[in-house]
């Protein structure tokens, strides 16, 4: 009898230890959590670019000459640093440079004739002076006065004609000047050059009008960069010139720059009939944070509308629908909680109530489990 009571009791224990091990593997297995301390900090009011922005060079210039010819002179490189005025390509122009230099020969003969009129003007309008006074001493005829008052007169037409003609050789040297000129391509402004189309002994060919073919040279002014940035027509009315701003972009990753707005376009673009959007410029306040930036990278401008200092404030991230918040509790347990929000961005929002500075907040909200009542185990503690 005994026996049997050991025996039943023994069973008893196995059933109650599988009961227990089942009910232990079947229960829900606590997920991983990230969370965030909830903290005082700063919260900006802001909008963003609908789309990519392009960062650009306040100067650009992709240089042809005006007319065709055979490249004779081509002294910079790709990367080469230019001051401006400093000459970039030259086509063959002996022709024009022959052309320059028979119209200075002619000017230089114009001068010299007409320096031989002026003073043979001067000298028959002296002798007429000397008939003059002759005549009223009665030693002359009045006749000889008239005749050399006249020549004199002739003389002194001849003298303003010849000055006019040296003001004539004077624009043809200006013209053959600017013949010579055309062939020659100088810089417009200091920078880089970024890009050159051509080799010495090669024919260029004038871009026919509205045809688009490649630079010659393409400079840039690496001193001073921008962002241009797509704004959407329902945000535009509220960004003004000088607005601060935060600049980042895509080769700069997690690194945001200060800027200012330097110009918000005066029409709307309409290259999307369903996104129309207006156009603004972003200049950097610090003109050492372009170092290394190169024109053409992607970018997106912050405007920042408002500013508040030291509030509550959560991720943005951590946000439900309806300002819902889920908490992770000293016992592992995931609390649901309403909140009231303030200002927002894509960074961080305002919380006015439902949450206290210290609570740790769950910020994967998008993993599979992660709901109100569920047992949790933090994963990472974010900052």
């Amino acid at each position: 009898m005994l026996k049997r009571h050991r025996l039943l009791f023994i069973s008893l224990l196995i059933i109650v230890g599988i009961a227990v091990l089942l009910v232990y593997t079947k229960r829900p297995r606590p997920v991983a959590v990230v969370v965030q301390e909830v903290t005082h900090g700063e919260v900006l009011a802001t909008i963003t670019n609908t789309r990519a922005g392009t960062l650009k060079a306040c100067q650009r210039a992709r240089l042809s000459p005006s007319i065709g010819g055979q490249i004779e002179s081509l002294p910079v490189k790709e990367g080469d640093r230019i001051k401006a005025g400093q000459l970039l390509l030259e086509i063959w122009n002996d022709d024009l440079q022959a052309q320059v230099t028979l119209a200075e020969h002619e000017n230089k003969r114009t001068i010299a004739l007409a320096h031989e009129a002026c003073i043979i003007a001067e000298a028959v309008k002296r002798e007429a002076r000397r008939q003059r006074i002759l005549r009223k001493k009665k030693m002359v005829s009045e006749e000889s006065v008239d005749n050399t008052e006249s020549e004199a007169q002739a003389k002194r037409a001849v003298c303003e004609a010849a000055n006019t003609s040296i003001k004539v050789s004077q624009s043809k040297i200006n013209v053959a000047q600017a013949a010579l000129a055309r062939t020659r391509l100088t810089a417009p402004f200091a920078g880089r050059v970024a890009e050159v189309n051509g080799e010495r002994g090669e024919f260029l060919t004038p871009s026919p009008i509205g045809v688009a073919t490649l630079p010659a040279i393409d400079l840039i002014d690496y001193t001073c960069l921008y962002v241009s940035a797509p704004i959407d027509e329902v945000d535009a009315p509220q960004i003004r010139a000088q607005m601060p701003a935060r600049i980042s972009l895509d080769a700069f990753a997690g690194k945001t720059f200060d800027g200012i707005v330097r110009r918000v376009a005066v029409y709307v673009l309409d290259l999307e009939k369903q996104s129309r959007t207006v156009e603004i410029e972003v200049s950097f306040s610090n003109i050492e944070d372009t170092e290394n930036m190169l024109p053409g990278y992607s970018a997106d401008a912050e405007v920042i509308l408002e500013r508040r200092d030291n509030v509550l404030r959560i991720p943005t991230v951590a946000l439900f629908e309806r300002n819902k918040v889920l908490i992770f509790n000293d016992d592992g347990l995931l609390e649901q909680r309403q909140v009231a929000t303030g200002m927002s961005n894509w960074s961080y929002t305002e919380v006015i109530d439902g949450i206290k500075a210290g609570e740790q907040l769950v910020i994967s909200i998008e993993r599979e489990g992660v709901k109100d009542g569920a047992h949790a185990v933090i994963e990472n503690k974010h900052d």
